[in-house]
C-alpha cells in the first residue's frame, strides 16, 4: 500500500511539521526580502481528489502568523462534490480568513483544473489570476456564487471572476498550487511559470520571488518550482516488476485518463519502463462529455484489439467515459457512455479468446451507478465509495476470484495471471482462489 499525499498532508499538519515544512519556510522568507504578496490557489472543497479546503485554512493561518499579505484564488469545485456546494464552502471560507487575506478571483475547475489542452480555458483563469483581467467582475466571492447559481451555473463551470479592485500579481510576489495531484494542475502551472510557455500569450509575467507548490506535479514543473512535499520514491511497481522480469507491456487511454495508465501507476514516473509502450488516444474536443458520450472509445479498442494481438504480456487500459460523463450528471447520457464501454469491451473478450488470455475488468471507485443525489434529488456528479466488481475473464477454467480484496490486491493479481512471483514491497495478496 501506497500512503497517498491527501494522507501525508494530513498528518503533517495535525502533528504541527506543517508549520515547519522547509520549503514553506522559503517561500515565507522569500517574501520577507521583496515585501510581496503570497497568490495562493487552491480547490474550495473537501473532495480530497485534488485538494481540500482544511489544507488551505492551515496554510492561511500560517502565512498569516508570519505576516505575509495573501491574494486567494479561489477554485470552485461541483465535480468531486455536489454541484452548487461551493456557497457552504466559501461561505465557512470566508469566516475562517485569517488577518491579512483576501480573495482576489474565484474561478471554476472547469477553466483553472483543464487537463486536456483546452489552452483558452486556462486563459481565461490564468488572466484573472496573473493579470487581474476578466470578462466578469464581482465586488465579493457571496455576489459570484449568487449571480452563478441564479443563471443555473453549477460551481465547476463558474467563469473566471476578478473581485473588487485586485489588479494583479506584481513582480517579487510568489505563486502556492495547493492542489496535491498533478494531472489537473499542470498546465495552469505551466502558464505561470514555464520559461518557453508559448500554449497562449500570457504577456509579461511578474517576476516570482518564488513558486511553490503541495507536491511535484514532473520532472520539467521541478525547473521552475519548489515542493512542500517531494515525491517518494516506490520501488518495484506493477510496471517496474514486469520489466525487470523481462516482459512487455502496453498501456492505453485516451487523453482525459493516459496520466493514469503511466504517470500514476508507475508510482508518478514519468519515463516508460524497459518493454513499455503506450498509446493516448485524444479525448473529443467538446464542451462537456454528455455531448459525446461515446468519447473515444471507439479508437481506444481498436488499439486494444491490436495490442492483444501483437502478443504483449501486460496490458493496462482506461476506458473514461463512465467516470467523466458519470461527472456530468446527465443520466440518459452516462447510459450511452457505458454502452459504449460494453460495445468495445465486446470486441475486446472477442479478441482475448482468440489468443487465449486473461483479463480483470474494475475500478478504483465508482460514479456513473449513481447518477441521482438521493439526498437532494438532483444531479450527483462525484465520485461515490460503493464497492466496485472486479471480473476475471479467460484463463485457466478453475480459476475464479475470491470475494472481498482491495485495490493493493490488484497488482499481486496480475502477477499470478502471469505466473510471476511478486516483489516484497507488495503488501496485497493475490485475489485467484
Amino acid at each position: 500500500v501506497v500512503a497517498m499525499d491527501l494522507g501525508q498532508i494530513d498528518l503533517a499538519i495535525e502533528d504541527g511539521s506543517y508549520a515547519n515544512n522547509p520549503a514553506l519556510m522559503d517561500y515565507i522568507g522569500s517574501l520577507k526580502k521583496t515585501d510581496g504578496r503570497a497568490h495562493v490557489m487552491s480547490l474550495i472543497s473537501d473532495g480530497g481528489v485534488h485538494g481540500h479546503i482544511a489544507h488551505l485554512i492551515a496554510t492561511l493561518r500560517i502565512l498569516s502568523d508570519a505576516g505575509v499579505a495573501v491574494v486567494l484564488h479561489a477554485i470552485t469545485d461541483g465535480r468531486d462534490v455536489a454541484p452548487s456546494s461551493a456557497a457552504d464552502f466559501l461561505y465557512r471560507l470566508i469566516g475562517d480568513l485569517p488577518n491579512g487575506v483576501v480573495i482576489g478571483t474565484v474561478t471554476g475547475r472547469y477553466f483553472a483544473m483543464d487537463r486536456d489542452n483546452r489552452w483558452e480555458r486556462v486563459a481565461t483563469a490564468y488572466n484573472a489570476i496573473v493579470n487581474g483581467v476578466s470578462d466578469v467582475r464581482a465586488d465579493t466571492a457571496e455576489e459570484v456564487i449568487k449571480s452563478n447559481y441564479a443563471a443555473d451555473v453549477s460551481d465547476e463551470f463558474i467563469p473566471a471572476t476578478v473581485l473588487g479592485d485586485y489588479q494583479g500579481a506584481q513582480d517579487g510576489d510568489a505563486f502556492f498550487c495547493m492542489n496535491f495531484r498533478a494531472d489537473r494542475a499542470r498546465e495552469i502551472l505551466r502558464a505561470i511559470g514555464e520559461t518557453e510557455f508559448d500554449e497562449f500569450d500570457v504577456g509579461t509575467r511578474p517576476q516570482w520571488s518564488m513558486v511553490l507548490g503541495m507536491v511535484e506535479y514532473s520532472t520539467s514543473h521541478n525547473d521552475y518550482m519548489r515542493t512542500c512535499f517531494p515525491k517518494q520514491k516506490h520501488v518495484n511497481t506493477l510496471g517496474e516488476w514486469v520489466a525487470k522480469s523481462g516482459k512487455s507491456q502496453f498501456r492505453l487511454a485516451e487523453t482525459e485518463k493516459y496520466p493514469h495508465v503511466t504517470f500514476f501507476l508507475n508510482g508518478g514516473k514519468e519515463q516508460p519502463e524497459e518493454g513499455e509502450a503506450r498509446y493516448m488516444a485524444p479525448s473529443p474536443k467538446v464542451a462537456t462529455y454528455d455531448l459525446q458520450p461515446e468519447m473515444s472509445a471507439g479508437e481506444v479498442t481498436d488499439e486494444f484489439v491490436q495490442a492483444i494481438e501483437a502478443g504483449y504480456d501486460l496490458i493496462v487500459t482506461n476506458y473514461a467515459n463512465p467516470d467523466m460523463v458519470g461527472h456530468t450528471g446527465d443520466l440518459n447520457a452516462a447510459i450511452k457512455a457505458c454502452e459504449a464501454v460494453d460495445q468495445g469491451l465486446g470486441r475486446v473478450l472477442a479478441a482475448l479468446e482468440n489468443v487465449g488470455g486473461a483479463m480483470i475488468v474494475t475500478a478504483d471507485h465508482g460514479n456513473c451507478e449513481t447518477m441521482i443525489d438521493p439526498e437532494t434529488g438532483g444531479p450527483h456528479t462525484a465520485h461515490t465509495i460503493n464497492l466496485v466488481p472486479a471480473v476475471l475473464v479467460g484463463g485457466d477454467a478453475n480459476t475464479i476470484l475470491r470475494n472481498g480484496g482491495r485495490l493493493a490486491d490488484l497488482a499481486p493479481t496480475l502477477l499470478d495471471l502471469m505466473q510471476l512471483d511478486k516483489p516484497t514491497e507488495m503488501t496485497g495478496e493475490s485475489l485467484l482462489v
